[in-house]
């Protein structure tokens, strides 16, 4: 097959990875990344290592799903040992800068009395001199911000932590990533390649575009000792040619979750891309990347939790995408990195980040993006924005999993825009408490009544209708709920009828419903097809 064009198989998957775990956004920008390797990562690995035992019986406890537990067998503790130990000595810098993170708090604490800051300056630690602006909140509470550019041009920035793994996958199931490691195994191949690496996007393409082995290898650097296993990943077999849609209305498709790809025979708009690309054989209908687009003129991001940017599927789409439109922030604060500095230090130079009611307008269309409240546990982030899309006069609203905390914030904005056509909205309304995704970038542990009450949790039906009762919607779409089984390994969600966010909006769409207007709980696939 040495001069043979092949193609990539549908079923191989590109894992990117950090220091052997899985990626998420969290896992890139300096800082949060330093704290979730400490706080995380090395926490975790040290009690698994001191009762790998008490891990294996945790994962098998439903009521523990999505905790702090590897799901690595006790035979394998040694590999567990060795990830440890290889953390330990490549990121030195970065687990002293959150030492130094720790430091800075306590000396705020202690010192920021409301007088001038200028002379605690120079009592920041050595790892962070240089690299934050300290200030008072309007409360007189003392604080500081990252010049977070410097960070990505310093030593806390370790792209040789970037690796990407390859295998060959026949299920949806996977240990939770937030909680385990990827241990190497016999079908696995691990390439020691940055995020931001071309040969990324020429081995996606293949999943259309045939090349030559000798090609791909010479882009990947792929050694003799890998070749064997590598050329297992392709095959000489034609993928089903993508049909572009080429009709005279609006098409939508729901990929899963919170997934969905709009479409007209001029433009195409994919929201928090999530896609289940591997061509096996599935107990849930659902499309593939096969039903993508050869190019996407705009992904949207609403927010920056690991179920809406999933580098797994961004990756292989990079060199598809020709705009991302992510929400902007410059804030250097801990808890909300910049999603376009961190898209741009992984290979993606056509970002585009928009302010709330900005506006970017394309053909006969126009992305605006909205105010998001809710489901960050009353932290102050500003790195999340619903999508309004008008074609023509058709507007569709993607609020992802908003909280309406306000409805009158919502009433201002239909005074602006006016009624919508279609709602889309998330309504997981129970959530994981705070520590569950920010406690490592807590300066300390919340009291549990505080930590279960500030929950990362969408709008249950009452809030729910409320938006319906302000935008008039004609349908109204329930999503981003992690139903699908190839969302679990991100979300750990598993629900049954009884659970609240399934009760909560089944009541959403039979209101709806008794209002005349079309409702659903999307899952798996859907498509429908919309007048302009």
């Amino acid at each position: 097959m040495k001069n043979t064009e092949v193609y990539l198989k549908p079923n191989l998957v590109m894992e990117p990875l950090v220091d052997k775990w899985y990626a998420w956004s969290h896992l890139i920008s300096p800082a949060t990344a330093a704290m979730n390797i400490v706080g995380r990562h090395m926490t975790i690995m040290e009690s698994y290592l001191m009762a790998p035992e008490l891990h294996a019986e945790a994962v098998l406890n439903p009521k523990l799903r999505g905790g702090p537990f590897m799901d690595i067998p006790v035979e394998r503790a040694g590999e567990v040992k060795a990830i440890y130990e290889d953390t330990l000595l490549k990121q030195q810098p970065v687990l002293e800068f959150s030492k130094a993170v720790n430091k800075l708090d306590k000396l705020l604490k202690a010192d920021a009395k409301g007088f001038a800051m200028e002379e605690i300056y120079a009592r920041v630690p050595e790892e962070l001199k240089g690299y934050v602006e300290l200030y008072y909140d309007r409360n007189n509470n003392g604080g500081f911000r990252f010049f977070e550019p410097l960070l990505y041009d310093s030593a806390y920035y370790n792209k040789n932590s970037q690796s990407l793994a390859l295998w060959i996958t026949d299920n949806d199931h996977r240990p939770f990533c937030l909680s385990t490691p990827k241990l190497n195994d016999e079908n696995t191949l691990h390439l020691e390649i940055p995020f931001d690496h071309p040969g990324i996007d020429e081995l996606a393409r293949m999943k259309r575009v045939p090349q030559t082995l000798d090609y791909i290898k010479e882009k990947l650097g792929i050694t003799e000792d890998q070749s064997a296993l590598f050329e297992t990943f392709f095959t000489t077999d034609v993928p089903p040619a993508y049909e572009k849609y080429a009709g005279d209305k609006i098409r939508m498709r729901y990929f899963g979750h919170a997934c969905i790809l709009i479409e007209t025979k001029d433009i195409s708009i994919l929201v928090d891309p999530l896609i289940s690309y591997y061509g096996y054989a599935s107990e849930v209908d659902h499309f593939s990347d096969v039903d993508l687009p050869d190019t996407i003129d705009y992904v949207l991001i609403t927010h920056n939790h690991q179920d809406h940017i999933l580098f797994e599927t961004l990756l292989p789409l990079r060199h598809k995408i020709k705009n991302i439109i992510v929400p902007n922030t410059c804030s250097g604060k801990l808890q909300d990195p910049d999603l376009k500095l961190m898209f741009n230090h992984i290979g993606f130079n056509n970002v585009i980040s928009i302010n709330e009611m900005e506006s970017v307008k394309f053909a006969d269309a126009m992305i605006t993006g909205v105010p998001f409240t809710g489901e960050h546990s009353d932290l102050n982030i500003l790195t999340k924005s619903c999508y309004f899309v008008q074609i023509g006069d058709f507007k569709l609203a993607f609020f992802a999993d908003s909280r309406i905390m306000e409805p009158e914030l919502y009433a201002h904005i239909q005074r602006k825009i006016g009624d919508v056509d279609v709602v889309f909205l998330g309504m997981e309304c129970d959530g994981a408490p705070l520590s569950w995704l920010y406690g490592q970038l807590l300066p300390q542990k919340l009291p549990r009544d505080q930590d279960n009450s500030r929950r990362l949790s969408g709008s249950d039906c009452k809030k729910g209708m409320s938006l319906v009762d302000i935008f008039h919607p004609k349908e109204v779409y329930v999503y981003a709920m992690g139903q699908e089984p190839w969302v679990e390994f991100i979300s750990s969600i598993k629900y049954t009828d009884e659970s609240n966010p399934i009760v909560q909006s089944n009541r959403l769409i039979e209101e709806c419903r008794e209002k005349g207007i079309a409702a659903e709980r999307l899952f798996g696939e859907r498509e429908i097809l919309y007048n302009k």
